[in-house]
């Protein structure tokens, strides 16, 4: 008997799956779908910024000139959060549209190296299995 295919909805926490490990291995990246933000560290680390940029620029010029470029949405001058530009897809621009895998994986944001300890429901994900694709 075929297992029923089950609906994650990023948005609706009670959609999520406790984390197990291993389970990213069969994942389709949903937590890749999600508002992803971002600090300057992160920023450099990708490559987007230039750390003497960091130290002689301020983050309200750096984020002006990454929201030029598109490679940002929102900036949040409070928290110096960034929150990075998505495809239409609503996928991470980082995300490999045939893998589902991160294309920037050993520089990949704090969020994403955190996630699932840290976010929205800590200790679970937005586990949807990519062969149900």
């Amino acid at each position: 008997m075929k297992s029923a295919i089950r609906i994650v909805d990023v948005d609706r926490l009670e959609t999520w799956s406790k984390y197990k490990p291993g389970m990213c291995d069969t994942c389709g990246a949903n937590c890749c779908t999600m508002p992803l933000e971002v600090q300057l560290t992160d920023l450099v680390r990708l490559g987007l910024v230039d750390p003497f940029e960091v130290d002689n620029v301020e983050p309200k010029l750096i984020a002006r000139r990454l929201l030029k470029a598109r490679l940002i949405d929102h900036y949040t001058p409070r928290h110096n959060i960034f929150t990075m530009a998505r495809r239409a897809s609503g996928d991470c621009s980082f995300l490999d549209a045939q893998t589902r895998r991160c294309t920037v994986y050993d520089k990949r944001p704090e969020t994403c190296r955190l996630h699932p300890k840290k976010g929205p429901k800590p200790g679970w994900c937005a586990y949807g299995d990519q062969r149900m694709r």
